[in-house]
């Protein structure tokens, strides 16, 4: 899934939105997602740590500077040190993929006509 199909399945799945005349267009979910992305970014720069429960936890790990070889040559190549992103799942996540679940955990609310309760279904 690209982000452009994550904004669709947020409008899909929002119809709640409509509801309660809040009209969410695709770019303002676009703009929320870029937002949602921008800040674990931010929060990885600075060193922190972002845990969504039941996904999973994004971190930073130090790898040390080193000797490495040219695979070409075989000669020896300094590698500087790097800070690289990692992403270690949930245990939700873990046990949901492993146990072949396919139904999604999402409840679609159809939209209220004017004067009646929601239907949930």
């Amino acid at each position: 899934m690209i982000k452009s199909e994550l904004v669709q399945h947020i409008l899909a799945y929002s119809p709640h939105l409509h509801r309660m005349r809040t009209h969410l267009y695709p770019r303002d979910v676009e703009r929320i997602v870029n937002a949602i992305l921008g800040e674990i970014v931010a929060a990885l720069a600075r060193g922190d740590r972002v845990e969504l429960r039941g996904f999973g936890v994004f971190s930073v790990r130090d790898r040390p500077a080193r000797i490495g070889r040219n695979p070409r040559s075989g000669a020896a190549v300094w590698v500087a040190r790097r800070r690289m992103p990692f992403f270690k799942t949930g245990k939700e996540m873990r046990d949901r993929l492993n146990s072949g679940e396919k139904k999604q955990d999402i409840t679609v609310v159809a939209p209220a006509k004017a004067n009646e309760p929601a239907a949930v279904g």
